[in-house]
């Protein structure tokens, strides 16, 4: 599903000339990342066109940070909690010091649990809140005063399940409809800055995340999520294109938006819960 013309999704470019230098010069601060995984996808397409970056989350991805370094681009890796305030402020003041500067914020941090929400425990709950929409907050709010003035961009990754129902996923839905509400809100209050807030809500994209349901689902779950997805599910270098445009200069007329990614909102998500 990569563009016409572009390096195939996964691939590194040979060099950041064979890409749009749309960030060439900027640093872009990333949680969550992980080599497979959407966190990932981002920093690599936001390196090939030019960005230094900065991998903050608690599992270090040896891999992706591999690949990065043959890159012409500066590459840190900083081990960062998101549900602790201290290390988040701590991580944001490093980057910007190390790096000199500080203009794109990527709030990627997730966990997700498929429980119904009778069975869900208040532990499930309250992590889930806590990294996703919590730690969204703490990364914003840390990221604010060190942004570049004008053109920092937050960019927060939600989820379709904010924006339609599916069983299961009650606690994950309601963290990343907060993340929905988070950069409306915020948008308004930082745009005198002349900083940017804008989401991304992917449908199911191809990540270890979807993978560890998709051996428990039936046959009728998998047709209704074939409905739901009239292009088919997603690649992570999908939602990278997208939040690379966002964050670029060519989107800096757009903010408190979240855009929805591969779903067509007149087909339900899949009724019956998928198994664990």
């Amino acid at each position: 599903m990569s563009s016409e013309g572009n390096p195939a999704p996964g691939k590194p470019a040979e060099s950041t000339n064979d890409w749009p230098q749309r960030f060439r010069g900027k640093v872009a601060f990333i949680t969550g990342p992980s080599d497979r995984g959407i966190g990932g996808a981002i920093a690599e397409r936001l390196a090939n066109e030019g960005a230094d970056i900065v991998l903050a989350g608690l599992a270090e991805p040896r891999r992706l940070i591999r690949m990065l370094e043959k890159l012409p681009i500066r590459t840190r890796w900083m081990t960062c909690d998101v549900t602790s305030t201290e290390s988040v402020n701590a991580a944001l003041a490093e980057a910007k010091q190390s790096l000199g500067r500080l203009d794109v914020v990527v709030n990627n941090a997730g966990v997700e649990y498929c429980v119904p929400l009778a069975e869900m425990t208040d532990a499930q709950w309250e992590e889930m809140v806590d990294v996703n929409l919590n730690g969204s907050f703490r990364c914003s709010r840390a990221a604010i005063p060190l942004l570049s003035r004008p053109g920092g961009v937050i960019v927060n990754i939600s989820s379709i399940l904010a924006l339609g129902g599916c069983p299961g996923y009650t606690g994950y839905g309601a963290s990343k409809a907060g993340i929905n509400a988070l950069t409306q809100t915020l948008a308004w209050e930082i745009a005198p800055q002349k900083l940017r807030v804008v989401g991304v809500a992917p449908a199911m994209v191809h990540t270890p995340m979807i993978y560890k349901h998709m051996g428990t689902l039936s046959s009728e779950v998998e047709r209704q999520i074939l409905a739901s997805h009239p292009l088919g599910m997603g690649l992570t270098h999908d939602v990278a294109a997208a939040v690379a445009f966002l964050a670029s200069s060519e989107a800096k007329w757009i903010t408190g938006v979240t855009l929805p990614m591969g779903w067509a909102p007149t087909f339900p998500l899949p009724a019956p819960l998928p198994a664990e």
